[in-house]
């Protein structure tokens, strides 16, 4: 024949495109691309959000942050290099207005700032409520405030109002923009007010355990900024600054941005999922095609073409297809990712910059590392099919891939997957789990189909069973191709549920119907009697009261603790910030004691928290040495406590059991039920105007909010990931579509009846897809434990209907498949089979 590879190819392209033998290939190819181009194109216009505005997120060039004024020599050392400086000090308090004006209370995240604020961005504010904010250069001027809007709605205030912050009385005379520092378009709790650091005495509001954040901004040439970096990180390790760390452009604000990258996370293991099920949906399919070409390439042998000819045509042929199945992809997810910025909608900044180039390579190249790896290896063998099967159809049939194949595109896609995953940890659980599962489900499917042989007898059994039976342990390979495949679409499918109502269900029924719904904060000791007496006044009783302190904790075992020496991220954090003591002779009755014992009044005990001790890697019998201001106080851990979080109780990582420590400075914390009426917050406030008061209710409702929108995005993207399953399922069962037409049509040229064939196909399709579902409910109920376990740390019970709705889900779905992928083959002629069958 005197055609070339490249005009063969775009033959048979144009021919297979035409008979739909490529549909399955784009298709699962395009579900992959797109599920993980959406979640590319998402991350890179967020990153590229944050490092715009890394900035004004930072409010200068590199800022130090510290949880007690900045050390004299980090201040010293950027005022002998140059910079520019400006500090600021935030922490939560309770703003209330007056008296004549309804005396209503709200949270709110106060700001003292100095001249120069801020260094880097724009703080905008307007004069009155509705006008366009405009930039500024000023700060509030002694005696004024300057306030969110959300803050005057909240107090039924107006500009040249008075708003109350402790002791100090603040004329509103501007309302609050943009605050660069904040990052603008991330979740904020509550509202702000900013006040000139000169009236930060006056409001008497800092306690000796009030969580302060002192801040302060450096700005300058980027050479001498990225050297004073450098030295205030060996200043910070060398003279052992705790609580001290230096942010700069290259770290940004990483603990504004952990819902996002909580998000994100959950994202990547959803896609990562859609395209480890669309690999098995590719290589199915790939296989499928290729028997269906075996006649065409011995014919074209008969021809004359050479093997090298056939081989390079096919594989033009996919690599186009991988191209054209790529592009549809990143089409489809550039428009994906608009509907996650929707649905993230208050958690990031509708105006993100648009996403680069690289999630548009990224799908091209996973779209063709698709199709090359999985799909072209048993696509390949069709050039070795020889000419005398023309003549003899039962030679050149397609030989199992080599493993040395199928190993270099596995690990060639799983390399992708990890590059995906942007998390070495996740994407090494999700592409491990996944084979973990696949492996299961494989030795599992294998040895039903051996235990079937034996239990269906077929002097005993129905014929419809016998038969179905048969037709499952003749091709046991595919057998369990088939319940594999089911199975993981299925697993995916049963996870989706299981997180989206039991998992989140039982993290909302954590808290009990009865919780605390206040925290109240910074009470004095000398406030301790009539606060409490002002609470059963008001009706509450059963409260929550504790003392609390503020220590850091300096050594272990006589040996100083420093952040490096944990490579646990939440260890490091733990470690560089102030812990929130208390001591009581009893122990909480919510805390119940899992091991050592609590020993009342023993000066040099000390009870942890279990999970805290296990981060941190302690044990009964360690000495603990915490620094509570300026006094070092070193004790033994004599007994660990199982805490619930969810509880919303008063709970401590560290409680000392004794009665009394007069030796040290405290607060009280008082975690309570607030009665049903109205100004209960108010009252509180007016008469301790120095405490913060938290209102849970609204905060939960804040949390909850983000959990759901979360879900949504992660349930949209799970739609990708079912898309996927059920490919992976339509291309295992209809991998045998030739192969039961000739042996449907064997039986009906011996007698069988078509109402029987239809009773054998249902019947091997149903028992395929529920051992398939039973499979996945039980892989799931694992994997649902430990992640109720391990991630969101409460018990959780496996339901009851996970198994029988695992197994007629499958069931369903596999006969579903079936009626649609076999329909034609029961209405095929017996004739036209047999001669296309013909040896």
């Amino acid at each position: 024949m005197n055609i070339t590879f490249w005009q063969l190819a775009w033959k048979t392209l144009w021919r297979d495109l035409c008979a739909g033998q490529l549909r399955l290939l784009i298709l699962a190819v395009t579900l992959a691309v797109a599920a993980l181009t959406a979640v590319g194109f998402f991350a890179d216009r967020l990153k590229g959000g944050m490092q715009r505005d890394a900035r004004q997120l930072l409010g200068g060039d590199a800022v130090i942050v510290s949880d007690n004024a900045t050390p004299a020599s980090l201040l010293a050392l950027a005022k002998s290099s140059g910079l520019q400086v400006s500090g600021s000090l935030s922490f939560p308090t309770m703003a209330r207005a007056a008296e004549n004006q309804g005396g209503a209370t709200r949270l709110v995240s106060l700001k003292a700032v100095e001249a120069g604020y801020p260094l880097r961005g724009k703080l905008t504010v307007s004069t009155q409520a509705g006008t366009p904010a405009a930039a500024t250069r000023d700060i509030p001027a002694p005696g004024e405030v300057w306030a969110d809007p959300a803050l005057l709605d909240a107090l039924g205030l107006k500009m040249g109002d008075q708003l109350l912050l402790g002791e100090a009385a603040l004329r509103i005379t501007r309302l609050i923009g943009v605050e660069p520092d904040r990052g603008a378009g991330f979740i904020n709790f509550a509202p702000r007010a900013l006040i000139n650091q000169n009236d930060l005495a006056a409001t008497q509001l800092i306690q000796p355990a009030s969580r302060l954040v002192y801040r302060l901004a450096v700005a300058g040439e980027d050479r001498v900024v990225n050297a004073f970096v450098k030295r205030a990180n060996e200043a910070v390790e060398r003279e052992q600054l705790r609580g001290v760390r230096i942010e700069a452009l290259q770290g940004g604000r990483p603990e504004m941005a952990q819902t996002l990258e909580r998000a994100e996370k959950f994202l990547n293991l959803v896609a990562l999922l859609a395209a480890l099920l669309s690999a098995v949906a590719v290589g199915l399919a790939a296989r499928s095609f290729a028997n269906q070409h075996l006649d065409d390439c011995a014919m074209l042998r008969v021809l004359g073409l050479s093997q090298a000819t056939i081989a390079r045509s096919h594989a033009l042929e996919f690599l186009l297809v991988g191209l054209a199945g790529g592009a549809l992809g990143v089409a489809l997810g550039w428009a994906v990712h608009h509907v996650f910025v929707l649905l993230l909608a208050g958690l990031v900044d509708t105006a993100l910059p648009a996403p680069g180039l690289w999630p548009v390579f990224f799908g091209l190249g996973m779209g063709l590392t698709l199709m090359l790896a999985f799909g072209l290896p048993p696509v390949l063998q069709l050039a070795q099919v020889p000419a005398l099967r023309v003549i003899r159809r039962d030679l050149g049939t397609l030989r199992p891939m080599s493993i040395g194949v199928l190993a270099l595109g596995v690990l060639g896609f799983a390399v992708l997957l990890l590059a995906a995953s942007s998390d070495l940890k996740l994407g090494l659980i999700t592409v491990g789990g996944f084979g973990g599962a696949v492996a299961i489900f494989a030795l599992a499917s294998w040895g039903a189909v051996l235990l079937l042989r034996r239990v269906v007898r077929e002097n005993t059994a129905p014929r419809w069973l016998v038969l179905a039976t048969r037709q499952l342990s003749a091709r046991p390979i595919y057998a369990v191709l088939q319940v594999s495949s089911l199975a993981v679409g299925l697993l995916a499918l049963l996870l989706l549920v299981l997180l989206r109502t039991d998992l989140i269900r039982s993290w909302r029924q954590a808290t009990p119907a009865d919780a605390p719904n206040r925290f109240v904060i910074n009470i004095q000791p000398d406030q301790a009697e009539a606060f409490q007496r002002q609470l059963r006044e008001a009706g509450v009783s059963g409260y929550d009261w504790f003392p609390m302190i503020r220590g850091r904790l300096v050594a272990i075992n006589d040996r100083p603790v420093q952040a490096q020496d944990y490579e646990d991220d939440r260890a490091q954090r733990l470690v560089e910030r102030e812990f929130n003591l208390s001591h009581s002779a009893q122990p909480p009755g919510h805390n119940p004691i899992v091991a050592g014992r609590w020993t009342a009044e023993d000066a040099k005990g000390i009870s942890m928290e279990e999970g805290i001790a296990k981060t941190l890697n302690l044990k009964l019998g360690d000495k603990l040495r915490f620094d509570i201001a300026g006094l070092q106080q070193e004790s033994t851990i004599t007994s660990l406590r199982k805490v619930d979080w969810g509880s919303m109780r008063a709970n401590f990582f560290a409680l000392y059991p004794v009665s009394q420590m007069p030796e040290l400075p405290v607060t009280y914390l008082a975690a309570l039920r607030a009665p049903d009426k109205p100004g209960f917050d108010s009252a509180l406030v007016r008469h301790f105007p120095n405490i913060t008061v938290v209102d849970l209710s609204a905060t939960l409702a804040q949390v909850q909010r983000v959990l759901e929108q979360v879900s949504r995005a992660v349930e949209f993207l799970f739609g990708f990931t079912l898309a996927a399953g059920l490919v992976v399922l339509f291309a295992a069962v209809t991998a045998t579509r030739e192969e039961r037409a000739r042996e449907y049509a064997i039986m009906r040229a011996v007698g069988a009846g078509s109402g029987l064939l239809r009773q054998v196909q249902r019947a091997e399709l149903a028992g395929v897809g529920a051992l398939a579902g039973a499979l996945a409910a039980v892989v799931s109920a694992v994997v649902g434990w430990a992640l109720a376990r391990y991630a969101f740390n409460f018990e959780w019970t496996v339901t009851w209907w996970l198994l029988p709705v695992g197994a007629v889900s499958g069931a369903l779905l596999a006969w579903l498949a079936g009626w649609w992928g076999l329909r034609s083959v029961l209405r095929r002629p017996v004739v036209q089979t047999l001669r296309q069958a013909a040896t």
